[in-house]
């Protein structure tokens, strides 16, 4: 009896794990465009900074939560970090949560915009950076089902605190299947929207338990790209699909609580804030010393090789330049998966068709064949690179023969290689956490061979120039 328990496991669990390989999109237009300038569109620039902020770190755009009583009990073992002041509704919650009041006037908190965009490197925790410590590969649904189960225990249907989480507890219930992945620090951001509009009607945004569309069955993450490269951007996410307004764009965080398009619309005016903050967010300076004659030495070489994509830097913004390009997958040769799965996604169409898209201001998706060249201000405090996270360090970027198949953090955020610019790790896994493997699907380290022509003593130059920006 107990092998045939432990084979049925066994059958279970391969089942559970096993995917549909996604077709790769047909090579539209290599032979006919290798880089491809993404527009500007228009923007509402007239925001106000200062209330922008204040509204990340106080506002309601999440829409639902967790009682705010549960929450600070269960923040009694989380981070203490207070990186900026908040009102007492939010003394002994975490920096990247925050508590609110719901619409039915129950005080809760859920997690804000900085659970994904704050974190820590070296000696700091930068706001703004992508977080890659979080670990998404524990899968959430027995905490779902735990957290469903004490919520019934404690308070009755029609209580307020129950309804305030209501909206919360049914998009958990259908996201947390589809997010655990199978790399650490890999962020399944784009996972989590899509099941959750997957149980939205498309006009209201409100909860519909018949899902709108399908989902492939396999759990694909990204790096967390910074915030302070949006003010240079004139479209959002890895591949250029996001177009339109920012501000509806950005608010797409809500999706995972906001019980309708009603609440949708207060939340977008208070974006317009949002969005001017991001457009003075700075990224942060090296904190270390700089071999100046070296950097200096990298300038020139960047400029030749790497500026017509990835833009010119000044002493001021204002003396740079971003050229806003996407790069066909034929050229650059990263990893294709986590594009060719967008352009096949269920989400555009449902994206286009909803509330995001066909009321003012409008934002649309819009697919490319190809991965966007980012801007690479603070590119010292974006580790790990690529698009998806399996390159440790600026100098393995350059040179794709040094890249390791399998690379293991310590887990703990002071451990920067400040020479390769990157996280420190040892090439022969030990502790097995916070182990990267290149051979999982989507997260291949292949690609951007554009370093490798550089002579060695070059390569150092122009990671040395990149630690200046």
């Amino acid at each position: 009896m107990r092998k045939i328990f432990i084979f049925t496991s066994l059958l279970l669990f391969v089942a559970c794990n096993a995917y549909r390989p996604i077709a790769e999109v047909a090579n539209v237009g290599s032979d006919v465009w290798k880089t491809r300038v993404l527009p500007a569109s228009p923007q509402d620039i007239s925001g106000d900074p200062e209330a922008g902020f204040d509204y990340l770190i106080h506002g309601d755009y999440i829409g639902s939560g967790v009682p705010i009583d549960i929450m600070r009990s269960a923040a009694k073992r989380m981070t203490k970090e207070d990186p900026y002041a908040r009102n007492k509704l939010n003394e002994g919650i975490p920096y990247n949560m925050t508590g609110f009041v719901a619409p039915n006037g129950t005080e809760v908190a859920n997690g804000n915009c900085f659970t994904c965009h704050a974190g820590h490197i070296g000696e700091e925790l930068v706001i703004g950076m992508g977080e890659s410590w979080s670990d998404y590969e524990k899968s959430m649904v027995l905490g779902g089902v735990g957290m469903r189960t004490g919520m019934a225990l404690k308070y009755k249907k029609d209580d307020p605190e129950y309804k305030a989480w209501e909206d919360f507890g049914n998009y958990f219930k259908v996201m947390a299947p589809r997010i655990s992945v199978t790399q650490p620090g890999a962020n399944p951001a784009f996972r989590l929207a899509e099941a959750c509009m997957m149980h939205r009607d498309p006009e209201d945004l409100t909860f519909t338990e018949e899902p709108q569309f399908e989902m492939w069955d396999y759990n694909i993450g990204t790096d967390t790209p910074p915030l302070w490269h949006v003010k240079k951007k004139n479209t959002l996410y890895y591949t250029g699909i996001g177009r339109g307004s920012m501000p509806k764009l950005l608010l797409q965080a809500s999706v995972l609580g906001v019980p309708d398009s009603a609440q949708s619309r207060k939340s977008v005016e208070a974006f317009k804030d949002v969005y001017a903050w991001l457009l003075t967010l700075e990224a942060p300076k090296y904190p270390k010393a700089i071999d100046q004659s070296l950097a200096a030495a990298g300038k020139p070489l960047f400029t030749e090789h790497c500026s017509g994509c990835h833009g010119t830097y000044g002493a001021t913004d204002a003396e740079d330049t971003y050229p806003n390009k996407v790069v066909h997958l034929d050229v650059i040769k990263t990893d294709r998966l986590y594009s060719d799965y967008i352009q096949q996604s269920g989400i555009v169409d449902w994206y286009n068709k909803s509330w995001f898209a066909t009321s003012e201001p409008k934002s649309a998706f819009v697919p490319n064949v190809g991965y966007v060249a980012p801007p690479l201000d603070g590119v010292w405090a974006s580790a790990p690179y690529f698009h998806n996270g399996s390159v440790p360090t600026l100098y393995e970027v350059l040179h794709s023969d040094s890249r390791p198949a399998r690379w293991t953090r310590s887990g703990d955020p002071k451990d920067v290689d400040w020479k390769k610019m990157g996280w420190a790790y040892d090439p022969e896994p030990k502790n097995k956490k916070w182990t990267f493997d290149t051979s999982e699907p989507g997260y291949s380290n292949v690609g951007h061979y554009f370093g490798d022509k550089l002579s060695e003593e070059e390569r150092w130059a122009v990671v040395e120039y990149l630690k200046t920006l």
